[in-house]
């Protein structure tokens, strides 16, 4: 390797958590500003920024190299005894040459999860034999088991150690120089050269460093005081690290080195034999057995015409054509098995009476989704882009998330990990940052600063969703003033600002689920994040979503929602009660009831629409059809309400103002929303109307203008005018109508959503108006360890003129129930009786 004379083989990011505070690009930017050719991360017992590095090294033209530091059983990993006393690990560094160094890298990050985990993820010499191939190892920090021992004085072990390191990964087994200024360190590298040259064993200098820059150190220590809770300003406290654990460049690594100037020549050795390639973007889709005879591709389509003929009593030619063109674009980007895979588990959960969602998302716009029972609402009927789902002019995997009711949503999950493997599904993982506040709170914390003190900092953060604290100490601010006049705050300020962003924990994803075509642990890095619940906790996945998109794995959304078990009680009370169940499959929307309800303001309980102000767009709207609701979903959000839009829809639905079409030819597109833009579709449909787009070609100029980069918008506008010219649209009305669509697209929304939504707006409407003791039975159960809203559904009761009786030991159940003299209170709902309590009370009566 030309560039540099030294690559830092020993580093910690902020995925060290509350131990590493370099952000993964500030790594790469400081290896690219010291001109050096590669960068390692090599977090504690983790690999949650693997991927994330790789990538961003790639961008920035530096090698990377993938590994961790492991920790390393002193005995067997699976020895969890709670009477050891001491520390019953030592570290070791290990790095990927390449993919099969990368899978048993994965492979021993996942055995010390779920075998070794016994405080920290521990693997065993047993572990390292058998997955050794394709890695470097280095011998690590005075924590590493080696280095232990010489310290211990116990050379000899320490040397058949080394040897044994050196037997099972030969010349790319190194033993580690530091240099912190310790004077363990240097005891260590004595004994370490002489080592060397008794053994054969190559040295290699590293910094294990923590934090980017020097100028990070106190940040650093703040950060480690937040994990340990302690205060900065203990006398009795030693710093855990010193100035020294930054990304020094290697004119600083060689002058510290200079007596042994080989341990720097090394680490260009060490990235020489590293070249792990990660292939990005390959699709990694679950195999989807088909019957013999069958492809996934002819599979689907079989599936799909079968539906077709199920969902519609006459199949015209222009149906019959969208499903064959769907089908063409579905095969064509490669994606059957995907839709045959998301159809099984839904109507798996169906055919168990699971609830299901009538649609989520752009995937409502898709035929071929509705004829396999995927969503439950006709894209054809309700004029829905497919191409806003699946755009044959941009390859990407498809999006299809689903909700299910929330108390059988492991149910659906566990159903496809028996069918795919325990091995090939897990939940994904998510981290827990520091937001603005909390940065603020933790630093002023290990500051010493009062707890009051702290919060009338925090008071003085604007209450805005991911607001950062740039943003609020901008000048002018009430932060901003704060500072002026007050060292301390603008001490502790500064210093969060420099924490926050970083991870400070972990949790798993509400809804994510990776199904792979092979064993997870030779792709993806687990752990184990629920460990009360032993081997039920279920696996997770080191990597973020994002991260597991870009290696082509398959990723779910599988959503719990409250509304769909509600609605699935009410259903049952309602069969119970009545002995006819309303089916919901074949809705037209029209139910004057329904409207009724809406416009008199009656929403408590009914879906998207029961928060104060949504209740008051409503009753000001005035609905009467299903696109009435739909638009109404989409309009309440803060960019429609504050730019007056809303305001103009409405007075457009009462006829206050006069309806006009940018253009005659636009008129079928915008005549249900009175001539104005709502839905992200209508600004593909004008492109294609107008100016010649395809509806692919359309979803670009969409997605662009979501992007708003001049460049491109510029670009973009000459192709829209150009289109117009040959359509014979005047170019003044051209560049108008283009403007609208640019200053709108910040506002439209997604119409396959918002319409499968409305679905479940108008069934809880419709159950509420025709059914409400059931219903509010079934609501009040929902909102069961909530007591406000319990509070306030009662109250809506008595509105509704429905009485709510006391709770009875002898005849109220777990739930609400409904009961002639209208609904009695539920035991699991009453102020500290457990759960047990009632399922006993309940079994004994």
């Amino acid at each position: 390797m030309a560039r540099g004379k030294f690559v830092h083989c020993h580093a910690h990011s902020q995925y060290s958590l509350l131990d590493g505070a370099s952000r993964v690009k500030d790594m790469i930017a400081r290896a690219a500003d010291c001109d050096m050719p590669a960068m390692a991360v090599t977090d504690h017992g983790v690999m949650y920024g693997a991927v994330e590095f790789y990538y961003e090294a790639k961008k920035a033209g530096i090698k990377p190299l993938i590994g961790m530091e492991a920790y390393v059983a002193f005995g067997d990993r699976r020895e969890k005894s709670a009477a050891r006393t001491g520390k019953h690990y030592g570290h070791l560094v290990l790095i990927a040459k390449d993919q099969k160094g990368y899978e048993n890298l994965v492979r021993l990050n996942t055995i010390g999860h779920l075998e070794g985990y016994y405080h920290k993820p521990r693997i065993d010499r047993e572990a390292l034999a058998e997955f050794s191939e394709g890695l470097v190892a280095l011998s690590a920090c005075i924590g590493g088991q080696v280095p232990q021992m010489v310290l211990q004085k116990r050379f000899e072990e320490a040397e058949n150690l080394a040897n044994w390191y050196k037997g099972v990964f030969g010349d790319d087994f190194y033993l580690e120089v530091q240099d912190h200024g310790l004077t363990d360190q240097h005891t260590v590298n004595r004994a370490f050269r002489e080592l060397s040259q008794k053994t054969g064993i190559k040295l290699a200098a590293t910094n294990d460093s923590h934090f980017t820059k020097l100028d990070d150190m106190q940040a650093h220590d703040a950060l480690i005081c937040i994990g340990t809770g302690q205060v900065v300003n203990d006398v009795n406290r030693k710093m855990a690290y010193g100035e020294h654990f930054y990304i020094k460049n290697a004119e600083e690594m060689v002058e510290i080195f200079h007596e042994i100037p080989e341990a720097c020549r090394n680490t260009l050795e060490i990235a020489s034999k590293c070249n792990l390639v990660l292939e990005m973007g390959k699709s990694r889709l679950p195999v989807f057995e088909v019957p013999e005879g069958h492809t996934s591709a002819s599979f689907l389509v079989e599936l799909a015409n079968q539906g077709l003929k199920r969902r519609y009593d006459r199949i015209d030619e222009p149906l019959q054509v969208r499903l064959e063109y769907e089908l063409g674009v579905i095969t064509q980007m490669g994606f059957p098995a995907y839709f045959l895979i998301v159809s099984d588990f839904i109507m798996w959960a169906k055919n168990k009476g699971i609830p299901v969602g009538p649609g989520r998302g752009s995937a409502a716009g898709s035929l071929v989704a509705y004829c396999l029972g995927i969503t439950d609402l006709d894209p054809v009927k309700y004029n829905l882009l497919f191409e806003r789902f699946l755009n044959p002019e941009r390859v990407s995997m498809p999006d299809i998330d689903v909700d299910f009711c929330i108390d059988r949503r492991g149910e659906v999950i566990k159903y496809v990990r028996e069918k795919y493997g325990d091995d090939r599904v897990s939940q994904i993982v998510t981290f827990n940052t520091m937001k603005a506040k909390a940065a603020i709170k933790d630093v002023a914390r290990v500051m010493g600063l009062p707890f009051a003190e702290a919060n009338d900092l925090c008071k003085k953060v604007p209450d805005e969703l991911n607001i950062t604290l740039d943003d609020a100490t901008a000048e002018g601010t009430e932060l901003y003033t704060e500072m002026q006049r007050n060292d301390k705050a603008k001490q502790i300020i500064d210093m969060a600002k420099r924490l926050e962003g970083l991870t400070r924990n972990t949790s798993v994803h509400a809804a994510g689920v990776v199904i792979a075509e092979e064993p997870l642990p030779t792709l993806v890095p687990l752990t184990r994040l629920d460990r009360d619940k032993g081997d039920d906790g279920g696996l997770v996945s080191q990597y973020e979503q994002k991260y597991l998109e870009m290696l082509g794995l398959l990723k779910m959304d599988f959503l719990g929602l409250r509304n769909l078990t509600m609605i699935g009680r009410a259903l049952d009370m309602i069969e119970a009660n009545h002995g006819v169940r309303p089916d919901f499959s074949n809705q037209d929307f029209t139910d004057p009831k329904v409207y009724e309800l809406l416009c008199a303001g009656d929403t408590v309980g009914v879906f998207q629409v029961e928060s104060e102000g949504m209740t008051k767009l409503v009753k000001r709207l005035q609905p009467a059809s299903f696109e009435d609701i739909s638009a109404i979903l989409a309009l309440y959000r803060p960019g429609p309400l504050q730019t007056g839009y809303v305001d103009k829809y409405v007075d457009r639905r009462h006829g206050k103002e006069r309806i006009e079409y940018p253009h005659p030819l636009l008129e079928p597109i915008m005549r249900d929303t009175y001539g104005t833009m709502v839905y992200q579709e209508q600004i593909m449909q004008i492109a294609q109307v107008l100016a010649g787009y395809s509806l692919g070609g359309a979803d670009l100029l969409r997605r662009a203008m979501g992007k708003k980069k001049a460049e491109e918008m510029a670009e973009q506008r000459a192709v829209f005018l150009e289109g117009c010219r040959g359509r014979d649209v005047d170019e003044k009305v051209a560049n108008a109508i283009f403007d609208d669509m640019e200053k709108f697209s910040e506002y439209c929304f997604n119409r396959a959503h918002t319409a499968a939504y409305a679905v479940l707006t108008y069934q809880t409407g419709y159950l509420k108006a025709h059914y409400p003791r059931e219903y509010m039975a079934a609501l009040l159960s929902s909102w069961i360890g909530t007591m406000d809203r319990i509070q306030l559904t009662v109250l809506d009761c008595k509105h509704m003129g429905i009485d709510v009786l006391s709770p009875d030991v002898n005849s109220s159940g777990s739930d609400f129930t409904v009961v002639p003299e209208g609904i009695r209170f539920g035991l699991g709902a009453v102020k500290n009786v457990g759960l047990s309590a009632v399922e006993e009370i309940v079994r004994k009566r």
